[in-house]
């Protein structure tokens, strides 16, 4: 397989193989690209819930974006969990130097139980400041509510929110809609002056560990290679909802989905 293009991830890693840094990394060679890494934590964690986080320093986050990107420029970057105002700074201040214009951010701000992982501060700076340097933010309900400061409990409000996420300076806005009780899903995306909605049946599986962080590094890595960003998330949801079908049923918690879905093996090394 030919390597398409390359992606450079921003994130914190996930000891047990299915969220952050481990799951962007197999997205993104999953889908023929070239992953890079600038690691932002390390975490104990399982299908069951996280033990611990150890924080890198700015510092080395920053040289990690800087010094990778000076050898190998990415086509694209994917940026996950951030954590705390230095490094949302570092992160902005590294990024304005590689100058890299696709920047899908996945904001990561409350834990499948509900945990806020991110504190007021850093939400203003997000706010104020990383949301007119990117092309794209992916946050599902709970993350859009906490940025648009409004309850959502439709599509319509899914919209409402969105448009007052894009006042921030966002390019465009995907709102994941698995959250709402129904049995279709609905993801919204928006542009200035443009709304779509990607309509799927709903998967009903507690296999679900690491779906946000799979679909951010897939839409960064079919936008790499030069689709649209509408197209992207097109083929992201696609990707991911394939994921979540063949997951491998591991764990005894949220087990993780089949990042390994859509490649073939041909037949002579089965």
């Amino acid at each position: 397989m030919k390597i398409k293009s390359k992606v450079l991830i921003i994130a914190g890693s996930d000891s047990s193989g299915g969220a952050g840094i481990q799951a962007d990394i197999k997205t993104v060679s999953s889908l023929g690209s070239y992953a890079m890494t600038a690691v932002t934590a390390v975490t104990s964690q399982n299908t069951t819930g996280v033990l611990s986080i150890f924080s890198v320093s700015p510092l080395e986050i920053s040289k990690q974006i800087e010094f990778t990107s000076k050898d190998i420029k990415p086509d694209a970057i994917k940026i996950g969990m951030l954590g705390n105002t230095k490094v949302i700074n570092a992160v902005l201040k590294s990024i304005a130097n590689i100058k890299v214009n696709k920047i899908i951010l996945d904001p990561v701000m409350v834990a499948k139980g509900g945990a806020r992982l991110i504190d007021n501060k850093s939400i203003k700076i997000l706010k104020g400041k990383l949301l007119k340097k990117v092309s794209l933010i992916t946050p599902n309900i709970p993350e859009a509510e906490i940025l648009a400061n409004r309850k959502i409990f439709s599509k319509e409000d899914m919209v409402a929110a969105g448009k007052k996420i894009l006042n921030f300076g966002a390019k465009a806005v995907l709102i994941k809609g698995g959250h709402l009780n129904s049995k279709i899903t609905y993801d919204v995306f928006l542009e200035k002056n443009k709304t779509f909605f990607f309509k799927n049946k709903k998967i009903n599986s507690k296999h679900t560990h690491g779906t946000g962080c799979t679909l951010s590094s897939a839409i960064a890595t079919y936008y790499s290679c030069g689709k649209s960003l509408k197209k992207s998330c097109e083929s992201a949801i696609k990707y991911v909802n394939q994921a979540i079908t063949y997951a491998p049923k591991y764990g005894k918690g949220h087990g993780p989905i089949n990042h390994l879905n859509s490649i073939n093996i041909k037949k002579k090394f089965r």
